[in-house]
């Protein structure tokens, strides 16, 4: 299947669930384009496709010069470590991946320097899964005071890479978890935080996502296939 192909069947979909559902929000699809080539993501774009994730810094930054278009737009949706912060500036609408005090702080010096905003979603790893990154609920209101003494740094929302089930009533569980976090968030009135962007959902769980409440999915394998990570 070719990649304007698949986005039509994604796009699709989204309609379906929401006419199903009567959802009446919009609802953003991230190509997720790791290990992607940027003639890959240009075909993409040239289909609709906008909004694109990498999971890598380096990656980014490559696909960032190569395409050399401000219509593309790149999130950062992988673990960011500290040291590769700097190259962001600039290149990122999201970056979907702050998950502790280290990265806020590095985020805010950088951003002081450049005198550059970062627009964030905070990542949560609800289920605790050694294998992933993400933040554990129980510390999101100590990493929310320090986010509100923050100048360079605002955050829009919340992320969460649900654990894999084939059964998705199983996965359902974090989805709904995270929204009511969501909602209970949105609520309070906290500086340089505000609810906009709830991303969850990925190629394999998007449609539950989408039900509980999701108005961001990220999706790669459905739309470029599977990826050969040699």
């Amino acid at each position: 299947m070719s990649i304007s192909t698949n986005l039509d069947e994604i796009q699709n979909n989204i309609k379906n669930i929401k006419d199903e559902l009567s959802i009446n929000r919009d609802i953003t699809l991230i190509a997720v384009s790791k290990t992607v080539d940027s003639q890959r993501v240009l075909e993409a774009y040239n289909h609709g496709q906008k909004e694109f994730g990498e999971n890598k810094v380096q990656e980014l930054v490559k696909k960032y010069e190569e395409i050399n278009n401000s219509d593309v737009i790149f999130h950062m949706i992988g673990h960011l470590q500290t040291n590769k912060v700097k190259y962001l500036v600039n290149k990122v609408k999201l970056i979907q991946s702050l998950d502790r005090l280290s990265l806020l702080k590095e985020l805010e010096k950088r951003g002081k320097n450049n005198n550059y905003i970062f627009n964030c979603l905070i990542e949560l790893n609800l289920a605790k899964e050694e294998s992933k990154t993400g933040l554990h609920e129980e510390d999101l209101l100590e990493l929310i005071e320090k986010i509100e003494e923050c100048e360079f740094v605002k955050v829009k929302g919340l992320m969460t890479v649900a654990p894999y089930y084939e059964d998705l009533e199983k996965v359902r569980v974090y989805f709904r978890k995270l929204k009511n976090i969501y909602d209970d968030l949105a609520n309070k009135n906290f500086k340089n935080i505000n609810m906009e962007y709830l991303s969850m959902g990925m190629s394999h769980d998007y449609k539950v996502a989408i039900e509980e409440g999701s108005n961001m999915i990220r999706v790669g394998t459905s739309i470029f296939g599977e990826r050969n990570y040699n």
